[in-house]
C-alpha cells in the first residue's frame, strides 16, 4: 500500500491544503481525496506540481507500507 503524506509537508512549510489546490491547479475536493488516500491513482504530472509547490521529492510524500503495517 501507498501512503501519501501530504499533511506532513503542508505542515513543514506552513501552507494550507487551499494553498497548496490552488498552486497545483486541482480542485479542493480531489486533493482532499488525495490527501486522505482514497485516490486509488495520481498523474505523474500532478505529482510534480505537487513537489514543486512543496519544494519536496517525491519520496516526501509517499510511502510504500508492507500489507502487514496496513492499519
Amino acid at each position: 500500500m501507498i501512503q501519501i503524506n501530504i499533511d506532513v509537508m503542508l505542515a513543514k512549510r506552513k501552507m494550507s491544503v487551499t494553498e497548496l489546490a490552488n498552486r497545483v491547479g486541482i480542485t479542493l475536493a480531489n486533493l482532499s481525496i488525495l490527501k486522505n488516500g482514497r485516490a486509488k491513482a495520481i498523474k505523474l504530472e500532478t505529482l510534480d506540481k505537487i513537489c514543486t509547490a512543496l519544494n519536496c521529492q517525491p519520496g516526501d510524500i509517499l510511502t510504500f507500507l508492507p500489507d502487514e503495517e496496513k492499519g
